[in-house]
């Protein structure tokens, strides 16, 4: 009966359904992969056979198949999966398996105006063959089946609205290496091509999602993260909007910093009219936000943030809650609230708030970020001048407030505004910290722009990249990947565009970076160590003390070559300040682990040399970018063994790394009992990270009598963070016990570079 039976091919060709065929494919896939059966995708296909039936749609099925397969008893099916996407996948770009030559795939998509134009111009034939000869496309075979859907669906280049796929991932790393390190002497620049290459394409570096997608094609902004500061005037805040739509179109998830803008009846132009207040303008920045996807790649998403002592502060607090009516929400931003010291004290004495407009205080806003002593002198001043506008609220209500709403909507976060200028890498009298990103984990100075064009105004980017701990073996590893992430992160710097004068100056100023983790649950589990019981503290504190030490050194040895970034002199490490020195000493308490390397010196070095730049370390959520690593995301706990993730494909799961001989060494989300030990942990991590960490808190309610978590507990942890020199807290999770049914079906929100946003790196 299949003699009679025909196959269209991709080609159109039609040939004669040879049913071998499709088992020498499944028994290839399967090849040197334990307890996968090639009979059981075979019987799971079901496919219907008919005259005509396109070779593409079986492959399509047999692929589901062995998706569909995926268990923690036979985790390895993910690989199978991953092989037969990546065998459909060339099939689709190439009409072969066998990908073509570097050089003529170059010229093809150059031509095509895929490619830029400018590797066929830096580069010549023989080095492209040689960069060729670098390749080993084997390593497609690496990737796990989660891997391959979003390298499909994000990563590739591709016609978004055809769905042609045009390269596979081996030629992605080797161009993004060779795009970035284009300007490099000839004499050297291969070598680096090499080193980088290798390093991403076995997963030991993670590159962020606008890199991935974007370097080697013709647009050319790949920083994850854009801090928009907005100042208190209409034209300050039309230029913010149109910066927002500038960078929200080119795959940055944004930061904007709206607390300037004056209260609700405030006066203007002398009393002439009142003012409509703060939610008509980030109804405004909403829009601007959610005009523009990201290059079909995700859609556009931001933070806002704002301090605890706006006037407006309660009614902005419930601005995303499912309450309300339209006119009194803004529900498609997320928030960030600000806090400091004199606020959380006033919460431990049980002590009032006043609340002000920014317009009716001079200088305090201002001080609120810049000097905590001048902060609460004016704060207390303005408190007894009985001619200002004002508002009390006991300290208590308001962090109830707070915390009501992080809890229920898991997307109102919170930024220590102190800590981000004392344990800085920023002089904040000179360059303060007024925000953060829409991750929480970038913390540079920005300065409101009156028109796009403003020289005086500055926008901050920051571009990512993340060290993989879980293929880290020693520690001294980490000196050899801090030199390749940071050498091609600011050579990205130069070679990328910047659509906006105030984004350009401050990033060829301050050259900032933020270069973090993944795989951080699996290096605990390999270690076996955990999160909950102090046990991970000494390794965490070595291993974070080795990653800021080597980029450190990395970024010295690129400012002896290149010169200090120009801005150097407005950073504490001008001074000689490193981040040994200014952490919150509380944390002695929690770990008082030695120092393990020789800081001394790397001092001497950096004051006589200086930094090529400014930041170098923060911690992402890597919520997608994770996934092409087979990795568990950032530094977060996995909730189960296997993670559902939901994509445009469907649902995609994903096994940890090494399940069966770890999987009673990981300690999942929902079985930590408290926040206590990972808050603990992340202030560890603080006390190197320059910038800081997208660090979530998480709550089961069934844990608590009549479900619920008591407020006590809520505020003990924001006041633990607090003590600890913690900067920001990200997201608020709280256990759907419907979700455990599927283990971790709850679809992880988009955040990369900034997921919807664009930290997810």
């Amino acid at each position: 009966m299949t003699q009679s039976l025909f196959v269209t091919k991709r080609d159109g060709r039609r040939e004669a359904l040879d049913l071998d065929k499709i088992h020498r494919v499944i028994t290839w896939a399967a090849e040197g992969l334990s307890n996968v059966s090639v009979s059981q995708v075979e019987l799971k296909s079901h496919i219907q056979f008919y005259d005509g039936i396109k070779s593409e749609d079986i492959h399509e099925t047999i692929i589901k198949a062995a998706a569909d397969l995926i268990s923690k008893d036979c985790p390895d099916y993910q690989y199978l999966a991953a092989r037969l996407a990546v065998f459909h996948l060339r099939k689709k770009a190439y009409g072969q398996f066998e990908p073509p030559h570097l050089y003529d795939q170059v010229v093809k998509m150059v031509e095509a105006k895929r490619y830029d134009q400018h590797i066929l111009a830096d580069y010549s034939r023989d080095e492209l063959e040689q960069m060729n000869s670098f390749i080993d496309h084997s390593r497609d075979l690496n990737f796990s089946y989660a891997a391959v859907k979003q390298l499909e669906g994000k990563y590739l280049v591709q016609n978004r609205v055809s769905g042609e796929i045009y390269e596979s991932a081996q030629f992605l790393y080797m161009l993004v290496a060779a795009c970035l390190f284009a300007t490099y002497p000839k004499s050297t620049r291969l070598t680096y091509v090499r080193r980088f290459y290798d390093a991403c394409s076995l997963f030991k570096l993670s590159l962020p999602t606008p890199i991935m997608s974007g370097v080697r094609t013709p647009t050319r902004q790949f920083s994850s993260c854009v801090l928009i500061e907005c100042g208190d005037s209409l034209d300050s805040i039309n230029a913010t909007s149109s910066a927002i739509v500038k960078y929200v179109s080119q795959r940055a998830g944004i930061g904007i910093n709206a607390g300037r803008i004056r209260a609700l009846g405030s006066p203007i132009r002398n009393g002439e009219a009142f003012h409509t207040g703060c939610i008509p303008f980030y109804k405004h920045f909403q829009t601007a936000v959610k005009s523009c996807s990201q290059g079909g790649v995700r859609g556009g998403a931001a933070t806002l943030f704002y301090p605890l002592w706006h006037l407006e502060v309660e009614s902005l607090l419930v601005l995303k809650n499912n309450r309300g009516v339209e006119e009194n929400r803004v529900r498609h931003l997320d928030y960030g609230v600000q806090f400091n010291r004199l606020m959380y004290t006033r919460l431990i004495k049980d002590d009032y708030i006043t609340l002000f407009s920014p317009s009716d205080v001079p200088g305090l806003y201002d001080a609120f970020f810049e000097d905590q002593e001048k902060f609460e002198e004016l704060y207390v001043k303005y408190e007894a001048d009985t001619s200002i506008r004002k508002k009390r609220l006991k300290a208590l209500e308001l962090f109830t407030l707070f915390m009501q709403e992080r809890a229920s909507t898991g997307r109102i976060y919170l930024q220590n505004v102190d800590h981000c200028n004392t344990h800085s890498p920023f002089n904040p009298k000179l360059a303060p910290v007024r925000q953060s990103n829409l991750c929480l984990e970038i913390a540079l100075p920005t300065k409101p722009m009156n028109d796009v064009n403003d020289p005086e105004g500055e926008i901050a980017l920051c571009t990512l990249s993340a060290f993989n701990l879980g293929a880290i073996e020693n520690l001294n590893e980490l000196e050899e990947l801090a030199e390749l992430a940071v050498r091609s992160l600011d050579s990205l710097l130069d070679y990328q565009d910047y659509p906006i004068p105030a984004a350009f100056h401050a990033s060829i100023s301050r050259r900032t970076l933020g270069v973090g983790v993944i795989n951080y649950a699996y290096y605990l589990a390999k270690n076996g160590v955990k999160y909950s019981d102090g046990s991970a503290n000494g390794l965490t504190h070595r291993t974070f003390e080795a990653i800021q030490y080597y980029l450190l050194k990395a970024s010295n040895k690129l400012a002896q070559e290149f010169g200090a970034c120009p801005k150097f002199n407005e950073t504490t490490y001008a001074q000689g300040i490193l981040p040994i020195d200014s952490y919150k000493k509380d944390l002695d308490k929690v770990c008082n682990e030695p120092l393990l390397l020789d800081w001394e010196q790397l001092r001497k070095d950096i004051l006589n040399h200086g930094l090529r730049n400014s930041t170098l370390s923060a911690l992402m959520p890597s919520e997608t970018s994770s996934q092409i690593s087979n990795a568990t995301n950032g530094i977060e706990p996995p909730r189960g063994h296997i993670s559902v993730k939901a994509s445009k494909d469907g649902i995609l799961k994903q096994v940890v790394p090494e399940y069966e001989r770890l999987k009673n060494q990981y300690e999942l989300l929902w079985d930590i009992p408290n926040n206590t030990g990972y808050i603990s942990l992340v202030a560890i991590m603080q006390k190197f990270i320059d910038q800081t960490i997208s660090a979530n808190t998480n709550y089961d309610p069934n844990k608590f009598d009549g479900g619920k978590v008591p407020m006590k507990l809520l505020l003990q942890d924001l006041l633990s963070a607090y003590k600890l020199g913690v900067k920001t807290m990200y997201y608020h999770n709280t256990r759907d016990g419907a979700s455990d049914m599927q283990e971790d079906i709850k679809p992880q929100v988009e955040d990369d570079g900034c997921a919807g946003g664009a930290c997810k790196i």
